[in-house]
């Protein structure tokens, strides 16, 4: 719902309406948006999915999450690899790859963020923060 007012003023800290700015965004960090009505964190949203506010401002990930769900992908690649959903400690979901083999990835695993953007497919590149459980080695 849109109100008009003309004694609101915008914050001029981040870009406008929250958008993030592709050109901006550096290979080391990963960017994202929190709400400044409600709080809620979210990447790369136009419009906050709790309360739909629009006044969003940008932060800068601390690169730290955890594996909430890890498929591996046999198509469109010469090799299998995996698609991650990892959900930040800062709140927010992204979807990335994590580097080392599919199917040693599992749900519950802690991550660091290697590379904010993959040149390849786009998307943010992921490694394991602990040494994978082998009890039988």
């Amino acid at each position: 719902m849109y109100h008009h007012s003309g004694s609101v003023t915008q914050q001029a800290s981040g870009s406008a309406a929250g958008v993030l700015d592709p050109t901006a965004q550096d290979t080391d960090a990963m960017l994202y948006q929190r709400c400044t009505w409600c709080g809620t964190a979210m990447y790369h949203r136009l419009l906050c999915p709790v309360c739909q506010g629009s006044d969003l401002r940008t932060e800068r990930s601390g690169g730290i999450g955890t594996v909430r769900h890890s498929t591996v992908v046999h198509r469109n690649t010469p090799a299998a690899r995996n698609v991650s959903l990892i959900e930040m400690s800062e709140g927010f979901v992204v979807r990335g790859r994590v580097m080392g083999p599919p199917v040693g990835i599992h749900s519950g695993d802690r991550v660091r963020l290697s590379t904010a953007k993959d040149p390849v497919r786009g998307e943010p590149v992921f490694q394991l923060l602990d040494e994978p459980y082998r009890a039988w080695t």
